[in-house]
């Protein structure tokens, strides 16, 4: 099988969890609706295009190798928002805002990232997919839209480096090391990126090489963008040792 593979390194990365109230967690790695976004972000499909993104959705099956979830932190957040006002109809943000000044209010949030958090993304394509991995590649390359982790203020910090391998499986797919993103050398950047040495493997579909260990249902699989909706899906994880 054919895979893209890129890395993901910043030192700060948020990938989003379903938030209900002041708590916006983050996981510790990226879900599929994150990566569909960024590939989305690269090739230039925007938000409002609803079967385009779907079309990329429906075509892409994604494994992640995390070796390294990164130190959560906090950030104590706020934003001022207009009061509820049923009789008053806003297109933009800016059109909140302008609303008079004693109208507004400030609501708290915590928000959830990951610093310095080290991961791998392999995409296969589906039957169908309107884009091969050789465009993929391109894109990543030269994104037309910014790439960010999760978040507009986590931008990547290292190059995505994309390549297509072939491999018979997952693990297989990450099996070439990626060149050192700094000047210290790969084991120095271990070190410094807290790798102990265990990673963990989540995919969805067959992951060739890989027996799952368990089988999680995380809420990240996109339905709607303009409605902000998302339904759960099936994603298998094995967590080893490298090397073993």
């Amino acid at each position: 099988m054919e895979y893209l593979v890129f890395q993901l390194y910043g030192p700060l990365a948020s990938w989003g969890e379903p938030a209900t109230g002041e708590v916006r967690r983050s996981s510790g790695h990226p879900g599929r609706s994150a990566i569909i976004g960024l590939l989305a972000a690269a090739l230039g499909i925007t938000r409002d295009d609803e079967s385009q993104l779907a079309a990329l959705r429906d075509g892409v099956i994604v494994a992640v190798k995390q070796l390294s979830p990164g130190v959560m932190i906090q950030d104590y957040h706020t934003a001022q928002v207009p009061g509820q006002d049923r009789k008053a109809w806003r297109m933009t943000r800016r059109d909140e805002l302008s609303a008079r000044s004693d109208r507004l209010h400030t609501i708290l949030s915590t928000r959830e990232y990951r610093c310095d958090g080290y991961w791998q993304v392999a995409v296969r394509t589906a039957a169908g997919c309107p884009w091969t991995l050789e465009a993929m590649v391109n894109a990543l390359r030269r994104p037309r839209f910014p790439l960010y982790l999760g978040r507009k203020s986590c931008p990547p910090a290292a190059p995505l480096a994309p390549r297509v391998v072939e491999a018979g499986g997952v693990r297989g797919a990450f099996a070439r090391e990626f060149d050192a993103f700094t000047t210290l050398g790969r084991d120095d950047e271990r070190r410094l990126l807290r790798m102990s040495g265990e990673v963990a493997y989540a995919w969805e579909g067959d992951g060739g090489d890989l027996a799952p260990q368990e089988t999680r249902h995380p809420q990240d699989q996109p339905l709607n963008r303009e409605r902000w909706q998302f339904t759960s899906r099936p994603e298998h994880w094995h967590t080893t040792t490298e090397g073993a």
